[in-house]
């Protein structure tokens, strides 16, 4: 091995992507003639190990020297064990200063992977719960819409429906994603900042909870209107934290099949509120209030719970609190040991991220997402997947199941009995990606499902050309709207949050987040307020067409600009989303398209992919594949 020098961090102004400007960094130690790898332009596509090649000796001192700046000497032998084997996962079982425990702690992360600590899964439910007030304020709206403007006098089904009146719906329905998209995401970067994960999440449920009340007492569409704006500050704040809240706290290994729970419970939610929809069908004019009001409950236990769950470690490590980040990682992590590792390996990654990214504020933070190369690519890859999740199509039958079932000739009744189906095919296909998101990865799931998203579509619109009175008719309707359903939840389901939680490197992660969730929830907005107009003037057939075109439009937008995270830890994607997306796109283009094409068309078995992404130093996914070699 050559021998090591340190490099002096370099902000390096050059053309980077198509054109664009960019700091390109190198900072860490020289390790031989392999060199660094700038985190802004990784254009050999390596994925690197920042203690890989270290001599111990140097590691050691490293440790001890960072122990005693952040107060814990008294773990600095805990701490250099942890880094040992942090700097080479897989060769853990070859380090003797490991006892027999912690080496069978090791193993079980990847042999009993789903045995983890209490803390961690409480953590895990409590972030469920906040999904599934998310899909429950959307189903109680679903249902109060056959209701609601009837009363307040702007009826958009029936004969005296209007252009007007359908405006007005479509806008109240609107409401929770407007103050989203425009204020309760961008709100989650200063309260995180302030009063960290858990107190953004309180802060979130606590809007959750009485404007939901609220809703079910007023006396007009305009006091409805508010009750919504006001409940989307909560929902934007609180879908913008949670998963990163989850992503932070969970190990690589399991980190997608947790945190996509976001998307599990979210689906759930949306099960109960169909179901308290059926619940209260029956009793009343004040039906509609109740299946609005409903959606308080799972706020309580929220309100109740957050503050008996572990801050985030790196939230404590970005501000400086390396004790109270240890401690943390202590409840989330079977041993002191793998606690130790892992606060020692985030803080290596972070303090090369804060090498080209230095310090800043929220403008700053925001203007970086478009400026910095590094942070764009992510913030692209998190745009085309929250996108697609409005162009999928899913939204229009999550918002409006009731008033398309209508449309296909369902009683009112009948309506809501569809959409409960629609709600339980939604929530029990969405298990299936716990296992799938880290086996087959985030962006092979978005891959396979986006195609049969669209012929599902294509096929639910054409059956609303066969006539109404033959009793196909609807039961072919709604046959291929769960089918739909079925595809979409283990794939655009569950993964724009979970993968928009993780692309962002941790000085960025709040203010992307929660450009990547306002992207989402603007175009529900739009969505929300132009499809009673669109089912208008296209009717079901051209509406649900519509919307199986755009699901090919995105499958092509996510084939090009969505690299795959899966088993990589949030500090190893910085190497990922440092690949310029020009070397991204010309790869999936002239590789491995033609590989899929001759693999999976012509049938030629023996054809070869070579991989876009080289790995230098052993990384968390190498453990993975060596504990399991040793198994078999």
């Amino acid at each position: 091995m050559a021998e090591e020098k340190p490099i002096i961090a370099q902000t390096d102004k050059s053309s980077d992507d198509y054109g664009n400007g960019g700091y390109h960094g190198a900072v860490g130690v020289e390790r031989g003639c392999s060199g660094s790898v700038s985190l802004n332009r990784n254009v050999t596509a390596r994925i690197q190990n920042p203690l890989a090649g270290i001599p111990r000796a140097n590691l050691f001192k490293n440790v001890e020297d960072f122990a005693l700046e952040v107060g814990l000497t008294e773990e600095t032998h805990l701490l250099q064990k942890g880094a040992l084997v942090a700097q080479d996962p897989p060769a853990f079982e070859s380090v003797e200063l490991l006892n027999d425990v912690e080496k069978e702690a090791l193993r079980d992360e990847v042999v009993h992977k789903w045995r983890q600590p209490r803390s961690l899964y409480f953590t895990v439910i409590l972030c469920s719960i906040g999904a599934a007030v998310q899909g429950w304020d959307q189903t109680g709206s679903n249902g109060a819409n056959l209701s609601w403007p009837v009363e307040f006098g702007v009826p958009d089904t029936g004969v005296f429906a209007t252009d007007y009146n359908a405006w007005i719906v479509g806008l109240v329905n609107a409401g929770p994603y407007i103050a989203s998209a425009l204020l309760g995401c961008w709100l989650s970067d200063p309260l995180n900042f302030y009063f960290g994960r858990r107190g953004t999440i309180f802060f979130s449920a606590i809007f959750c909870l009485f404007p939901v009340i609220g809703s079910a007492f007023c006396q007009n569409w305009q006091q409805l209107f508010v009750t919504r704006l006001l409940l989307g500050i909560g929902m934007g704040s609180k879908a913008s934290t949670v998963p990163i809240y989850a992503a932070e706290n969970c190990p690589a290994v399991i980190r997608g099949g947790l945190v996509m729970s976001w998307q599990m419970w979210t689906a759930f939610g949306i099960f109960l509120g169909f179901c308290a929809n059926l619940a209260v069908y029956d009793v009343g004019p004040i039906a509609w209030r109740l299946q609005l009001g409903s959606a308080f409950i799972p706020a309580i236990p929220l309100v109740i719970g957050v503050y008996f769950c572990p801050e985030s470690p790196r939230w404590y490590i970005k501000k400086g609190r390396y004790r109270e980040a240890f401690m943390s990682l202590c409840r989330l992590r079977n041993t002191s040991l793998q606690a130790a590792r892992d606060l020692y390996y985030i803080h290596a990654q972070i303090t090369e991220e804060a090498a080209i990214i230095g310090n800043s504020n929220y403008v700053s933070r925001f203007i970086e997402l478009f400026t910095i190369p590094r942070v764009r690519r992510a913030t692209l890859a998190s745009f085309v997947v929250m996108l697609g999740q409005q162009m999928c199509g899913i939204n229009i039958i999550a918002f409006y199941s009731s008033t398309v079932f209508k449309e296909a000739g369902a009683g009112d009744l009948q309506a809501l009995l569809a959409s409960f189906g629609f709600g339980l095919v939604n929530f029990v296909f969405a298990w299936p990606a716990v296992w799938t998101i880290d086996t087959y990865g985030r962006r092979a799931l978005l891959l396979f499902t986006f195609p049969q998203m669209a012929w599902t579509l294509l096929a639910a619109g054409l059956c609303f050309l066969i006539p109404e009175e033959n009793r196909a008719h609807l039961g072919l309707i709604a046959f291929f709207i769960f089918l739909f359903a079925a595809f979409y939840s283990p794939g655009e389901g569950p993964v724009p949050f979970t993968y928009s939680a993780e692309v962002f490197p941790l000085s960025h992660r709040e203010v992307g987040m929660s450009w990547a969730v306002a992207t989402c929830l603007f175009w529900a907005a739009v969505l929300s307020i132009t499809f009673p107009r669109l089912l208008r003037a296209f009717h079901p057939v051209g509406a649900f067409c519509f919307y199986a075109g755009l699901n090919v439009t995105a499958l092509c937008l996510i084939f090009l600009f969505v690299p795959e995270t899966k088993q990589r830890t949030l500090e190893e994607l910085d190497y990922v989303f440092a690949v310029p997306t020009r070397t991204h796109v010309s790869y999936q283009l002239k590789k491995a398209l033609p590989w899929w094409f001759n693999r999976y068309i012509m049938r030629r078995k023996g054809a070869r992919l070579e991989p876009l992404y080289h790995f230098h130093g052993a990384t968390a996914a190498d453990q993975v594949v060596a504990v399991k070699g040793l198994a078999t």
